[in-house]
């Protein structure tokens, strides 16, 4: 059974507050996502204000050959401030469990993404991984990185 990993570590120069406002507001999603996988938010506006357990959050995004999928993800966990967890109910992977945890540091917030993933199709997920599965993965966090730096500064080590 082939589960894959990805983690991730960004420090910022922003508040806890600044962090957790900013990463537990779903409409936020498509700012940190690149632009050619199409992604668009379809769940009730009203219902995407603030975070809870048990939220649904329903879109579509393109990443293979413009084609659009529909994704629904729920946040499953929700410690306000600490972390939360968003899975996979419908959408392109067969398991998608996904951890945002935050904390402070010296001088700014450290966030890491902690993702389990599973490809659908057995061996031809496999393969998939090995031929663009990972790298598209990899280019989203990417470009989180490099859009979170934009937004709100580079962490200035001393």
């Amino acid at each position: 059974m082939a589960v894959y990993i990805l983690k991730r570590v960004q420090q910022l120069p922003i508040s806890l507050e600044q962090a957790w406002e900013f990463f537990s507001a779903p409409q936020n999603l498509k700012a940190i996502t690149p632009e050619h996988l199409g992604f668009v938010i379809h769940s009730d506006p009203d219902f995407l204000k603030g975070m809870y357990a048990g939220q649904i959050i329903t879109y579509t995004v393109k990443p293979l050959l413009g084609i659009p999928l529909f994704w629904m993800t729920e946040i499953t966990h929700v410690e306000p401030g600490k972390f939360f967890v968003d899975e996979q109910r419908q959408g392109p992977y067969a398991i998608w469990h996904h951890q945002h945890h935050f904390k402070t540091i010296p001088g700014g917030v450290e966030m890491t993404d902690l993702v389990h993933y599973k490809n659908p199709f057995g061996p031809l997920g496999i393969l998939a991984q090995h031929l663009f599965v990972r790298k598209t993965v990899e280019a989203i966090f990417d470009y989180r990185f490099t859009t979170l730096e934009t937004h709100f500064g580079k962490m200035i080590n001393k």
